[in-house]
C-alpha cells in the first residue's frame, strides 16, 4: 500500500531497524467523503483511510501529530484536507493518490477547527473553529494565506458548504439557525458580508420576531419600567425536537415549486448520511454503525457494501499460528472476524451473541479461545477461516474472564478472573480442554505471563496483580509441569485448588505500582513498566527459595520517554522486549540492555493510546490495538538488521518444527471430530455431575437446579461434598446414634436436675458437651450482636448529628425561640417572630448608616441656619432660583415629620422613629437605595423586637395564670373529695407549640419499646433496691410510735374540721335490742345519741354550704382570670396582625427598591452592550472606510492608466501624418482612415483571433472528462496535433526499453551478489550455532542429585527408606503434639474456672467499691462546703508570706553580693601597691 512522504520520514527507529504501517483497520465515525469518481475516504484515529469502490483496495495516509479531526476532499483536484487535535492545530493538505503534501495552512486557531469545506471550483477552503475564537475563515490553500476571516462568538456551527455554481456564497448552518455569508473581492482584498436566512414554520408560515436591541416601539410598563431584553428573562427554554432515523432511503422529486416523496431503498441499519459521487453515477450511503453501500444508478441499479463495519470497537486481537497469515479480532458483542494479513481484507464473520471480553489463539493448533462477561470460555474451531465455529464452552466461573493466554508451546490456557482465580486449562483439543484446576492469586489480575522453552519439562507463571492499599504491586510466580494433565488428580485438592507445595507458588512484591510486567525466558528476571514514574525497571529473582513476601529492588532502571500506563510483552525468541503506553508510541527494546532499537507511533494520547500489542511467532508483522479510537493497525518491518532478524527466524523455524508433530495430530482431531459431538460430549459431563446422588441429610447444600447450567468451580465443590458425604456416612451413622443416645442421657439428666434442690441445681450450660462448639456459637453470636451494635450506633449517631445540625441551625441559633400562645377559652392562637442574633458586619453597616444619615440631617440643618442668617441681611433682594432651593430645603425638613400614608407604614405605632429615613420621592441614587434597604431592614428588626417584649410580657402572665389556676385547683380537688361530687377539675396546660423545647426532649413515656439494661447495670439497680428494701424494714421495726397513733387516732392528734364530713357517731350496743326491752338509764342513752346525731348533721351541713361556697368562688375566679387573659391575647392577636402588617408594608418598601437596583443594574448592562455594540460597529465602519479608500485608490490608478493611454492616442494621432510626410496626399488619407478605425487593443484582437472555440467530436468509452472541469477556466491550454504526441511517445518507449535491458542486466548481477552473501551469512550462522552448542555441552550443569541417580544402582530403594523414615518421624510428632494438645485443653479448663471465680470476687469488690465512692465523695462534699472558704485563706496567707520572705532573702543576697565584689576589688588594689609591677624591658 501507498503511504505518504511524511509519515514514512517519521516513522523511523534505529538506523538498522524501522517500521511501517502494512494497513489500518478502523471504521468512520465522521463523515465519509469522495476523494474521486472510484474512491472514497475517511478518518480513524491517526489515520485516513482511502478505499477504491471497483477493487476494494485501501491505502492509508498517517496524521503524525496524534488523532485526526475534521477532514474535507476537493475532487477537481484530488486533494484531501485535514486537521490535527492540538494546541494551535494545523490544516494539511496532501495530494491523492501520490500521498504527497502540498502544503500546511497555520492560523491563530488555538484549540480546534470544527468544519473544513473546500469550494467546487477555484483554490479555495473555508474553516471554521470552536471555542474560544468561533472563527469562519477563508484561504486559499495553494498559497496558503487567509484571505479573509470573520469571528462569530458563542455560535456553534455544525454543516458549512459551498455553492456549486458560485464559490463567492458560503452557507453555514446550527440546529437553529441558517446563515449565507457573501464573499465579495476587489482586486486581492477579501470580505465576508453575512444574510441571515429565515426558515418558515412547519405549517409554512413566516414567524416575525421582534428585535428587542434595536426596536422600532416597545410598550411601556407605567409600573415597573421599560420592557427588558431577552436578556434580563431568565429560565426560558426552547423546545426540542428529536428525529428518528431508520433503514429507508426517500426520493424527493421536485418541479417547479413542488416536490414528491417516495421510498427509495432500504438497508439493514439506520441512515446517517447520503452523498452523490462527483459524476452522479453513484450514491453512497453510511450508516450509524458506520457500514458504507455504494448505488450505482443505471438501467439495472446495483446496492453494494463497500465497507462492513464491526459492531463496536475492538476488545482483542491476536495472529493465527503457524503461518500468521490471518489474525483475529473480537467486539464486545460477541463478534470475531477473520482478517487476511496481506490486504487487510475480512475473511469471515461469526457472532456469539454474548458480551465478551479477551480473546487468544493457540499456538498448538487451529483454534482459539474466547473469554466472556458470564465467566465462561467459548472455543473456536479456525481450520477453515472463511467458516470458523465453536466447537466447546467451558462455564469456568461465575466471575467474568478478563484474561486468556497460551503459553508458548501451546499446552496449557490460563484463564483469569478480577477476584483473583486463574483456571488451567488443557489447550489441546483432543482433550476437549479439560480443566485442571486453578490458582488462587490477588485481587484485580493485571497481566499474566508465561515461559515455555523447549528444552525444560515446566511452564512458568508470573501473575501482577495492584495493592492499592499500599501502593505496591505483588507478583505471584508459580510452575506447571508438562506432565500435569496425566497427574493432574494429584495435583489438586477435591476442590479442583491446586496445591501450592506442588506448583511451588512464590509471592514478590515491589515497592512502586507496575502497570505490566513480563518474565524473561532464564526466568530469573522481571521487567516492569512503570505506572506513575517514566521508567521501565528489571528486577533479579532470588536463587534461594524463600517463604512468605520477598521484596525486590530495581536492578536495572531506564529513562522511559512513553508516558501514562503501558503494556509490555515480549517476542517469542525473548530477545525484544515490546512496550506500548497511553501516548499511543510502540516501542521495541532489546531485552539485555533495554535500548530501543526501534520506535513506531500508531495511535495518540487523545484517543487514550495504545490497548494491547501482539507480535507474530515469526516477528514480521505486529498488531496495535487502540483503546478507545477504534483503530486496527498491522505493522511489518522494513528495515531490519541482519542479526536482529536472523535470531527471530532460527528460532520460529526450531518452534516450528517442535511443534509440527503436535499440530499435525489436533489439527487431525479438529478435521475428525464435528462440533456437534464435542458439545454433546461436553454437555454429558456436565448432565454426569449434576445427577451424581448426594445424602439426604446434606440434601439442602448441595441441591442444584438440573435445569440451569453451574460453573466448573461449584461443581468441583459440589462434587467435593458429596465425596465427603458418601466416604464418612458409615462413621457419621454411628456417631448420630450416639449422639442420639447422649442427648437421651442429658434430658434425663436435665430433668433430674430441675426435681433437685435450688443449692444442688446446676445451671443449663453445665449439660452442653460440646463446649467448643458452644463457644464458637457464643462468639457468633457476641460478634453478630456487637456488629448490629455498632450498626444501630453509626445509625443512631448519623441521626443524632442530623438532629445537632437541624437544631443548631432552627433552634440554637435564633435568639429569640419561635413559639406561640394560645387562650384558655378562645381558639386564638398568637406568634411571635423567630428572630436570628444580628451579625457584627451587619451591625457594624446599620451603624455605618445611621451615622451618615445622622450628619446629613445635621448638614441640613446648619444649611438651613446659615440661609436664614444670610436672609436677614438680603431680604428686599431673593432671586428666584433661591426661592426654590429654600423650598426644596423646607420640603427635605419636613419629610422628616411626614404623615404615615406618605412613609408608606406604620412603624411608628410600634416606638420605632424613621426619623432618619429618606424621603421614597427623593431616592434616586444607588447608594440612596441601598442605605434605605439597611433602614428599612433595622426597622423591621426594631418592629419584630417591639412585639416580641410583649409576647413575653404575655407568656409569663399565662405562665402565672396557669400556676395560680393550678394552686387553686388543689383547694377545689379537696373540696370535690370532700363533697364527693365526684366532678372533673379543668387543669390548663401549655402545649406543644407554646414550649417547642418539649420537641427537642424525648421523654421515657414516648419510647415504646424496652430499654436496653446492660448486665452491670442491672446488677446495681438490684443491688440498690436490696438494700433500700433492708432500711425500709429496719425503719418499720423502730417505728412503734407512729404505728400505734395510726391504731388509735388515724394518724392526728387532734380532729380536724375537715373530717367532721367523715366522722361518725357509734351507736349504743343496747340499740341491738327492742325498744321494750330498754332500761331508763338507756333510754336516756338513746336521747343523747339522738341529739349528738343531729348536732352533727347540722355541723355537716353549714360545713358543707361553707364549701359549696367556696368551691364557686374559686371556680369563678378562676373563670374570671383566665377570662381576662384571653381577653388581653385578643388584643396582643391584633397587635400580631398589625405588627405583621408593618414588616410586610417595610419588605414590600425592600422589595420594590431591590427591583428598582436590579433594573438599574440592567439598563447598565443593556447601556454597556450598548456601547460594545457602537463600538464594533463603529470598528466596522473604520474597517469599509479603509476599504472604500483601498478601492478610490485603485480607481484612480486606473483612470491614470487610462489618460496615460488616451494622451498616448492623441500624441500619435497628431505625428501620424507627419511620419508619412514623403507619401502621397491621398495615401495618406486612406492610411489615416484605416489608423481611425483600429482597434484600440492590437494584442486582445490577436488573442481572440487565435483562441478558437473548436468542437471535437469524443468516442464513447475511450476519453472522459468530469463534470467538473467542464466549469474550469483552461486559460493557459493550447491545442496540438496528436501525431506529435505519438511520434514523442515512440521514441521515449524505445529509449526506455534499452533502459530496462540494461536494468535487467544489472538486476541479475545484483541477484547473484546478494545470493553469495545470503549463503555466506547462513554459514556463518550454522558455524556460530555450532559452537554455542558446543560452549552449551561443556557448561551444562551436572548437580548432585543427577549424579546419584546415575551413580546409586538401587536409587528408589534408597528414596523408599527415606521416605519411610521421615513418616515415622511424622507419626512420633504428631503423636506428641496429639499428648500435648490434651494437656493444653485440661489447663485451660482449670484456668476457666479460676477466671470465674475471680470474676465474681472482682464484681463484689467492685460493688463495695463504688459505695465507698458514693461516701468518699459525700464527705468531700460536705468538707469542702464547711471548711474550704477558711482553708484557702490559709494556704493564700501562707504563700504569701512566703513570697515575702523570698523576696527579702534576695535583697539581702543582692546586697552582700555586691558588698563582696567591693571588697575584693578593694583586695586587689592593695594587692598591687603592696608588690611591685615587673616590666619588660
Amino acid at each position: 500500500m501507498a503511504h505518504g512522504r511524511e509519515r514514512e520520514e517519521n516513522i523511523t527507529g534505529a538506523s538498522s531497524a524501522s517500521l511501517s504501517v502494512r494497513w489500518v483497520q478502523g471504521f468512520p465515525k465522521q463523515t465519509v467523503h469522495f476523494i474521486n469518481n472510484n474512491t472514497i475516504c475517511y478518518s480513524s484515529g491517526n489515520f485516513i483511510i482511502f478505499i477504491n469502490i471497483e477493487t476494494k483496495k485501501e491505502t492509508v495516509l498517517q496524521c503524525m501529530n496524534g488523532i485526526v479531526g475534521v477532514m474535507a476532499t476537493n475532487t477537481p483536484y484530488e486533494v484531501v484536507a485535514f486537521s490535527d487535535r492540538k494546541l494551535k492545530p494545523v490544516i494539511y493538505i496532501y495530494s491523492f493518490p501520490g500521498l504527497t503534501r502540498k502544503t500546511k495552512l497555520k492560523g491563530n486557531v488555538l484549540l480546534d477547527y470544527t468544519l473544513l469545506s473546500f469550494s467546487y471550483c477555484g483554490t479555495y477552503l473555508a474553516s471554521y473553529s470552536s471555542l474560544p475564537e468561533f472563527e469562519l475563515a477563508l484561504w486559499n490553500w495553494e498559497s496558503g494565506v487567509i484571505l479573509c476571516k470573520k469571528s462569530q462568538p458563542n455560535v456553534d456551527v455544525s454543516q458549512m458548504t459551498f455553492n456549486p455554481m458560485n464559490w463567492h456564497q458560503l452557507c453555514l448552518s446550527s440546529p437553529s439557525s441558517v446563515t449565507v455569508w457573501i464573499i465579495e473581492r476587489s482586486n486581492q482584498e477579501h470580505y465576508l458580508k453575512a444574510k441571515s436566512v429565515k426558515l418558515p414554520m412547519e405549517d409554512g408560515s413566516v414567524f416575525n420576531e421582534k428585535d428587542v436591541i434595536f426596536p422600532d416601539s416597545l410598550p411601556k410598563d407605567l409600573i415597573y419600567g421599560p420592557v427588558l431584553p431577552l436578556t434580563a428573562i431568565a429560565g426560558l427554554v426552547g423546545e426540542e425536537a428529536e428525529t428518528f432515523r431508520d433503514g429507508f432511503v426517500y426520493s424527493f422529486i421536485i418541479k417547479d415549486s413542488n416536490y414528491k416523496v417516495e421510498d427509495f431503498l432500504q438497508v439493514e441499519e439506520p441512515v446517517g448520511h447520503l452523498m452523490f459521487s462527483p459524476n452522479y453515477k453513484m450514491l453512497l450511503i453510511q450508516t450509524d454503525k458506520g457500514s458504507v453501500y455504494i448505488y450505482t444508478f443505471g438501467e439495472e441499479p446495483i446496492l453494494d457494501k463497500v465497507l462492513e463495519a464491526c459492531d463496536g470497537k475492538f476488545q482483542a486481537v491476536d495472529f493465527i499460528a503457524p503461518t500468521h497469515e490471518y489474525c483475529m479480532t473480537l467486539t464486545y458483542s460477541g463478534e470475531i472476524c477473520v482478517w487476511c494479513l496481506e490486504d487487510g481484507v475480512c475473511i469471515s464473520r461469526i457472532y456469539l451473541n454474548t458480551p465478551t471480553t479477551v480473546l487468544a489463539c493457540s499456538p498448538s493448533s487451529l483454534s482459539a479461545a474466547v473469554g466472556t462477561v458470564g465467566g465462561s470460555v467459548h472455543f473456536v474451531d479456525i481450520l477453515d477461516v472463511e467458516s470458523p465455529e465453536t466447537i466447546h464452552e467451558a462455564f469456568l466461573s461465575e466471575y467474568s474472564i478478563q484474561h486468556l493466554l497460551y503459553d508458548q508451546r501451546g499446552m496449557f490456557l490460563l484463564a483469569g478472573t478480577l477476584e483473583g482465580y486463574i483456571f488451567v486449562l488443557n489447550a489441546n483439543p483432543s482433550s476437549l480442554f479439560d480443566v485442571l484446576g486453578f490458582v488462587e492469586v490477588g485481587r484485580g489480575i493485571l497481566q499474566i505471563s508465561t515461559v515455555s522453552l523447549l528444552e525444560t519439562d515446566i511452564v512458568e507463571v508470573m501473575v501482577l496483580s495492584p495493592l492499592p492499599e499500599t501502593g505496591r504491586s505483588r507478583l505471584e510466580i508459580f510452575a506447571l509441569p508438562k506432565i500435569l494433565p496425566q497427574v493432574s488428580a494429584s495435583f489438586v485438592d477435591e476442590r479442583g485448588r491446586m496445591k501450592n507445595e506442588f506448583i511451588h507458588k512464590f509471592l514478590y512484591e515491589v515497592e512502586h505500582p507496575l502497570s505490566s510486567a513480563v518474565l524473561d525466558f532464564q526466568s530469573n528476571r522481571i521487567y516492569g513498566f512503570c505506572s506513575e514514574v517514566p521508567y521501565i525497571c528489571s528486577y533479579l529473582l532470588p536463587q534461594k527459595e524463600h517463604s512468605g513476601i520477598n521484596i525486590l529492588t530495581p536492578h536495572q532502571k531506564v529513562q522511559n520517554k512513553q508516558y501514562g500506563p503501558g503494556v509490555t510483552s515480549l517476542s517469542l525468541h525473548g530477545l525484544w522486549l515490546i512496550t506500548g503506553a497511553q501516548c499511543g508510541t510502540l516501542c521495541i527494546r532489546d531485552i539485555h540492555t533495554l535500548e530501543t532499537f526501534v520506535r513506531c507511533r500508531s495511535h495518540s494520547h487523545q484517543g487514550h493510546g495504545i490497548q494491547s500489542v501482539r507480535i507474530s511467532m515469526d516477528g514480521e508483522n505486529i498488531l496495535v490495538n487502540g483503546r478507545d479510537d477504534g483503530t486496527l493497525v498491522c505493522l511489518r518491518w522494513r528495515r531490519l538488521g541482519g542479526h536482529l532478524a536472523s535470531e527471530i527466524f532460527y528460532y520460529n523455524q526450531q518452534f516450528f518444527n517442535f511443534l509440527s508433530n503436535t499440530m499435525e495430530e489436533e489439527n487431525n482431531y479438529l478435521r475428525k471430530s464435528k462440533s456437534v459431538d464435542l458439545k454433546a460430549e461436553s454437555a454429558h459431563t456436565i448432565n454426569e455431575n449434576k445427577n451424581l446422588s448426594i445424602d439426604t441429610s446434606q440434601e439442602d447444600l448441595v441441591q442444584v437446579d438440573n435445569m440451569k447450567e453451574i460453573p466448573w468451580m461449584q461443581q468441583k465443590n459440589q462434587e467435593a461434598v458429596k465425596k465427603e458425604i458418601k466416604l464418612f456416612s458409615v462413621k457419621r451413622k454411628e456417631i448420630k446414634r450416639g449422639i442420639k443416645a447422649l442427648a437421651k442421657t442429658v434430658l434425663t439428666m436435665m430433668e433430674e436436675n430441675e426435681t433437685v434442690d435450688y443449692i444442688a441445681k446446676l445451671e443449663d450450660q453445665e449439660f452442653s458437651l460440646d463446649m467448643e462448639e458452644l463457644e464458637r456459637r457464643q462468639n457468633e453470636s457476641e460478634k453478630e450482636v456487637a456488629k448490629i451494635r455498632n450498626d444501630v450506633e453509626m445509625h443512631n449517631l448519623a441521626k443524632r448529628y442530623l438532629a445537632e445540625l437541624i437544631k443548631e441551625e432552627c433552634w440554637n441559633s435564633m435568639a429569640v425561640k419561635g413559639r406561640a400562645l394560645k387562650g384558655f377559652h378562645i381558639p386564638y392562637v398568637v406568634e411571635n417572630f423567630p428572630m436570628k442574633e444580628r451579625t457584627d458586619e451587619e451591625l457594624k453597616e446599620v451603624n455605618r448608616v445611621l451615622h451618615q444619615r445622622k450628619i446629613e440631617t445635621e448638614c441640613f440643618k446648619l444649611r438651613k441656619e446659615i440661609i436664614e442668617v444670610q436672609s436677614a441681611f438680603t431680604l428686599g433682594r431673593k432671586h428666584p432660583e433661591e426661592d426654590d432651593e429654600e423650598e426644596e430645603e423646607d420640603t427635605a425638613l419636613r419629610n422628616s415629620n411626614l404623615p404615615n400614608y406618605l412613609l408608606g407604614s406604620l412603624s411608628t405605632d410600634f416606638g420605632v422613629k424613621p426619623s432618619l429615613l429618606s424621603s421614597q420621592l427623593e431616592l434616586h441614587a444607588r447608594e440612596e437605595k441601598i442605605n434605605q434597604i439597611i433602614l428599612l431592614k433595622d426597622i423591621i428588626y426594631k418592629v419584630k423586637t417591639v412585639f416580641n417584649n410583649e409576647f413575653d410580657a404575655a407568656y409569663k402572665q399565662k405562665e402565672f395564670e396557669i400556676a395560680r389556676v393550678k394552686e387553686r385547683n388543689v383547694r377545689i380537688q379537696e373540696i370535690i373529695l370532700d363533697l364527693e361530687l365526684g366532678e372533673s377539675i379543668w387543669q390548663p396546660e401549655f402545649d406543644d407549640c407554646e414550649k417547642p423545647e418539649r420537641t427537642l426532649v424525648v421523654e421515657n413515656n414516648e419510647i415504646s419499646v424496652q430499654k436496653h439494661i446492660k448486665p452491670w447495670q442491672k446488677a446495681k439497680i438490684e443491688l440498690l433496691d436490696s438494700h433500700k428494701a433492708e432500711q425500709w424494714h429496719l425503719l418499720q421495726a423502730s417505728d412503734t410510735r407512729n404505728r400505734a397513733l395510726m391504731d388509735m387516732m388515724g394518724g392526728v392528734l387532734e380532729v380536724r374540721k375537715e373530717d367532721i364530713l367523715r366522722m361518725v357517731i357509734p351507736q349504743p350496743a343496747f340499740m341491738a335490742k327492742p325498744d321494750a326491752l330498754w332500761t331508763e338509764e338507756e333510754r336516756k342513752q338513746f336521747k343523747d345519741y339522738e341529739k349528738k346525731v343531729k348536732d352533727l348533721n347540722e355541723e355537716r351541713d353549714k360545713y358543707r354550704k361553707s364549701l359549696d361556697a367556696e368551691l364557686k368562688k374559686l371556680q369563678n375566679s378562676i373563670q374570671e382570670s383566665t377570662q381576662n387573659f384571653d381577653e388581653q391575647l385578643k388584643k396582643l392577636f391584633e397587635r400580631r396582625v398589625k405588627a405583621e402588617m408593618v414588616v410586610n408594608q417595610e419588605e414590600l418598601k425592600i422589595n420594590n427598591l431591590l427591583f428598582s437596583l436590579l433594573l438599574d443594574e440592567e439598563l447598565n448592562s443593556r447601556e454597556t452592550f450598548l456601547n460594545n455594540y457602537l463600538a464594533r460597529k463603529e470598528e466596522e465602519k473604520n474597517q469599509t472606510s479603509e476599504a472604500i479608500r483601498k478601492a478610490r485608490e485603485d480607481l484612480d490608478v486606473y483612470k491614470e492608466n487610462y489618460d496615460n493611454l488616451l494622451a498616448e492616442d492623441k500624441v500619435l494621432d497628431r505625428s501620424f501624418k507627419k511620419e508619412f510626410s514623403e507619401l502621397p496626399s491621398h495615401q495618406v488619407d486612406i492610411l489615416y482612415k484605416l489608423f481611425k478605425r483600429r482597434p484600440r487593443l492590437q494584442e486582445e484582437k490577436v488573442k481572440f483571433q487565435l483562441n478558437l472555440t473548436i468542437q471535437i467530436l469524443l468516442k464513447q468509452g475511450q476519453v472522459e472528462l468530469e463534470n467538473f472541469q467542464l466549469l474550469m477556466e483552461y486559460s493557459d491550454a493550447i491545442l496540438i496535433n496528436r501525431n506529435i504526441i505519438e511520434d514523442l511517445n515512440s521514441v521515449i518507449r524505445t529509449q526506455g526499453q534499452k533502459k530496462v535491458a540494461s536494468m535487467m542486466v544489472s538486476k541479475d548481477i545484483h541477484k547473484g551478489i546478494f545470493q553469495i552473501e545470503w549463503e555466506h551469512k547462513k554459514m556463518e550462522m550454522e558455524m556460530e550455532d555450532l559452537n554455542q552448542k558446543a560452549w552449551d555441552i561443556q557448561m551444562l550443569f551436572f548437580s548432585r542429585d543427577r549424579q546419584k541417580f546415575l551413580n546409586e544402582p538401587n536409587y528408589e530403594t534408597l528414596i523408599a527408606i527415606q521416605i519411610g523414615i521421615m513418616e515415622q518421624t511424622i507419626a512420633a510428632l504428631d503423636k506428641n503434639y496429639k499428648k500435648n494438645v490434651e494437656n493444653c485443653k485440661k489447663i485451660l479448663k482449670k484456668l476457666g474456672k479460676f477466671s470465674s471465680q475471680k470474676d465474681v470476687a472482682n464484681y463484689t469488690l467492685s460493688c463495695n467499691l463504688r459505695e465507698e465512692l458514693v461516701a468518699v465523695s459525700e464527705r468531700k462534699d460536705i468538707c469542702n462546703a464547711m471548711g474550704s472558704k477558711l482553708t484557702c485563706e490559709k494556704i493564700a496567707e501562707e504563700r504569701y508570706e512566703n513570697l515575702m520572705q523570698q523576696q527579702k532573702l534576695t535583697n539581702i543576697s543582692k546586697e552582700q553580693a555586691n558588698q563582696i565584689s567591693i571588697l575584693q576589688a578593694e583586695v586587689d588594689r592593695l594587692r598591687m601597691k603592696t608588690f611591685p609591677a615587673l616590666l619588660p624591658v
